[in-house]
């Protein structure tokens, strides 16, 4: 179905959020985990509720892309997907799951035949393996190899899987975005505090974005990873005591989406392999 400039039979590009809803919305699993229950966000905006994968697919949506969001789970993004549509979008669902070849190769032989080549992969998938680990387990001893498994698979091999499904097309193409959500820790290795997950594995993710910039460039294809270091806004984390007190602490994931949207249309002649968000400070410092 899609053509050599990465549009579908609709004429709209593709584009493509791997993990496009949150552990953080209101139903999320590190919501009900730290809150011990979904929370209500009916009067928050509808840009941020389901954290930054939603902010991306509600972005490229009103920007005229066709946009395929991803998710373990249909039923976790029918309320984006509804979203998207009340706002004048189209798009569709995939079913998707990092930690799996096969669900990887399944879901994008499905984008390619029903949606077609993306124009933009957006690798959004996040975990929390780690965050319900009690104090007396923070050391790197106490991580259950399964554990690690599932960290890797998502930080590391699903982007790699995901590579190749999507870089070949681009590359034939002469054009298109692989962009990474990242974070802090794939910038450097700290030890795992109480309630964190095991993050490590993100290095990889954000190698992986480097080499894929020495290797594809040259074919038309942008390649970033996007560090996001703060705390993001959605349902679960403004439910956070801290949070509530300073509300200022957190990054708006629309901010964030524009800046992925950026990277995705920006004068090809200013390459970056990487850009680091982090919340305003409430006040200046100096």
């Amino acid at each position: 179905m899609g053509d050599k400039i990465g549009k579908n039979s609709k004429g709209k590009p593709v584009a493509v959020v791997i993990g496009a809803t949150s552990k953080w919305q209101s139903d999320g699993r590190n919501t009900r985990l730290v809150h011990g229950q979904a929370v209500d966000d009916s009067h928050l905006p509808v840009g941020i509720r389901w954290g930054v994968g939603g902010a991306i697919a509600q972005k490229f949506a009103r920007e005229g892309f066709f946009v395929v969001v991803t998710t373990r789970s249909a039923a976790n993004a029918t309320a984006l997907d509804k979203a998207i549509r009340d706002q004048g979008g189209d798009g569709m669902i995939v079913e998707l799951d990092v930690s799996r070849q096969d669900s990887i190769a399944a879901a994008f032989a499905a984008i390619r035949d029903q949606a077609g080549d993306p124009a933009v992969v957006v690798y959004n998938a996040g975990y929390l393996e780690g965050r319900d680990l009690p104090p007396e387990k923070e050391l790197l001893e106490h991580i259950p190899v399964e554990m690690f498994d599932t960290a890797h698979h998502i930080a590391s091999r699903g982007p790699f899987l995901v590579a190749k499904e999507v870089l070949p097309a681009m590359r034939k193409r002469g054009e298109g975005s692989f962009l990474f959500s990242n974070n802090a820790s794939s910038l450097r290795g700290r030890k795992r505090m109480t309630g964190q997950s095991l993050y490590y594995p993100r290095v990889m993710m954000r190698t992986l974005a480097q080499v894929l910039t020495e290797e594809y460039s040259e074919h038309g294809i942008h390649v970033a990873n996007v560090v996001i270091d703060g705390t993001i806004d959605s349902p679960g984390t403004r439910a956070l005591p801290r949070i509530r007190q300073n509300p200022d602490l957190v990054i708006n994931p629309e901010k964030i989406a524009d800046a992925f949207y950026y990277l995705h249309t920006q004068d090809r002649s200013c390459w970056t392999h990487e850009l680091q968000l982090t919340p305003f400070p409430v006040k200046p410092s100096y």
